[in-house]
């Protein structure tokens, strides 16, 4: 049989006038021509813009903006030099109403049409009082040589790196630290790993830091081998570190050839091996690759929600649990909690947080979900989970089933993989929806959804 002849009416190369007509879920422009879909990337509803057709398939193509001849009436200045050429930000030139106002459509459409719910028109999202400086921990990749490297965040659909010397979002000690290794780097002539060659030392940069503590904590991720005397030396001068409130400096050994930052070997070169943070008057004290919230001040406000949600609770299930924020927060307010996480080093954090708050109604299990839930002594009342953003296995939504919570706390900042998970639920029912912009100047939004049992008897 031969095959259809797709109706495509561009061709890579042509140039088009067109007008953004809204946002799509990656938060990329959305225009239409002869009814064909137009990603656009930079693009914002109510701009006109020339663009060039640069790819096309059966369902839709990609529109690099050469000119924008119209403005939409939404546009802010965005204050980052690198901003149209980093891919870490989306949204630093769209007001920031507009920016919550997208996010909540996105969660919206998802649920709707992924997990076919019908979801209140008045859904609400709690806005961040910092759009800016916020981000506690700054992942950094690292090209180039040593005379001059390169340090930064990817350029939008490339492996290049845009380099700056601030990032707008990151909390300011962050860049402060970074351009202070910056210019060791460079004075020191510290060799830049090569992807494609498997060459060279440095690989990353990970820079965590505490605005409630002052505490700064540093990774230089490398592949094999170890950093000059002298660098060393110079590195660990403690007029400098105690300037930038550095409280340890760790090389972190990663010789895989893999996108993934972190390797499993580390070394602490100077100082601990973890800083403290404190939300709430609670201290927590984490490692280099432990999971915690990126935005304290909102973290505190998600906390504050899955307290009230949990006030009927006795015994909770903090999945995923990270270095143990959620569950150290519920441990503070009487509930009694345990934490379940795979990730060991964030186990050991908990647990010492856990002992310097002096809680001692909660523990810590690692391992995974699946291996620890069904071997509880009691039924919990409530599980909470906040998975990565590929969202739940199959295995653990069934093991939240077979535990027969009396309700779930779902947390999660993917509209997509939480909508096909809550489709999954069987026997539970959402009682409340509410959103947390964990990330201005992104389209990531952060989601905590509320369910309950449904009542055999009752028809919902």
């Amino acid at each position: 049989m031969a095959k259809l002849k797709l109706n495509i009416p561009v061709k890579r190369g042509d140039r088009l006038e067109l007008d953004v007509e809204t946002l799509a879920s990656s938060g990329d422009g959305l225009c239409r021509h002869e009814g064909y879909t137009l990603f656009t990337p930079g693009g914002l509803p109510g701009d006109r813009v020339l663009g060039k057709i640069i790819k096309t398939t059966p369902r839709f193509g990609v529109v690099d903006v050469l000119k924008r001849i119209e403005l939409s009436k939404d546009r802010v200045d965005p204050p980052c030099p690198v901003f149209f050429k980093c891919g870490g930000c989306k949204f630093q030139d769209l007001n920031y109403e507009k920016q919550l106002q997208f996010k909540v459509q996105v969660v919206k459409d998802s649920l709707q049409r992924i997990a076919h719910i019908e979801i209140p028109e008045n859904i609400e999202i709690i806005p961040a009082d910092t759009g800016y400086q916020y981000r506690n921990k700054g992942s950094f990749a690292v090209q180039g040589k040593g005379g001059k490297p390169q340090i930064g965040f990817y350029a939008e659909g490339s492996h290049e790196i845009a380099d700056s010397t601030t990032c707008d979002i990151l909390l300011p000690a962050i860049n402060d630290t970074k351009e202070w290794l910056r210019q060791l780097l460079e004075k020191h002539d510290i060799s830049i790993y090569n992807e494609r060659h498997y060459r060279g030392l440095l690989r990353g940069l990970i820079i965590r830091h505490s605005a409630s503590t002052g505490e700064t904590l540093v990774g230089l991720v490398t592949y094999k081998g170890r950093f000059p005397r002298g660098f060393l030396a110079e590195l660990t001068q403690e007029d400098h570190l105690k300037k930038l409130g550095i409280v340890g400096l760790i090389q972190n050994i990663n010789m895989q050839n893999t996108n993934v930052i972190l390797g499993s070997e580390e070394r602490v070169l100077w100082g601990k091996n973890r800083y403290r943070e404190n939300l709430g008057g609670l201290n927590f004290h984490l490692s280099l690759g432990s999971f915690f919230q990126v935005h304290s001040e909102q973290a505190e406000k998600l906390y504050t929600l899955i307290s009230q949600w949990t006030e009927e609770s006795q015994t909770v299930v903090d999945a995923y649990s990270g270095s143990g924020g959620i569950a150290l927060w519920l441990a503070k307010q009487g509930r009694d909690v345990i934490g379940i996480e795979k990730f060991a080093p964030a186990m050991e954090d908990a647990r010492l947080s856990a002992e310097s708050n002096g809680l001692s109604n909660c523990r810590f299990l690692t391992g995974t979900v699946e291996e620890h839930a069904p071997a509880l002594d009691e039924t919990p009342h409530t599980f909470i989970v906040d998975p990565p953003r590929k969202g739940c296995s199959e295995t653990v939504i069934q093991t939240m089933i077979d535990t027969h919570p009396q309700q779930i706390i779902y947390v999660s900042c993917n509209p997509s993989t939480l909508a096909r998970d809550l489709e999954r639920l069987d026997g539970h029912r959402i009682r409340d929806i509410q959103l947390i912009d964990m990330f201005p100047q992104t389209q990531h939004v952060e989601i905590a959804v509320r369910l309950t049992r449904k009542r055999p008897d009752k028809k919902e």
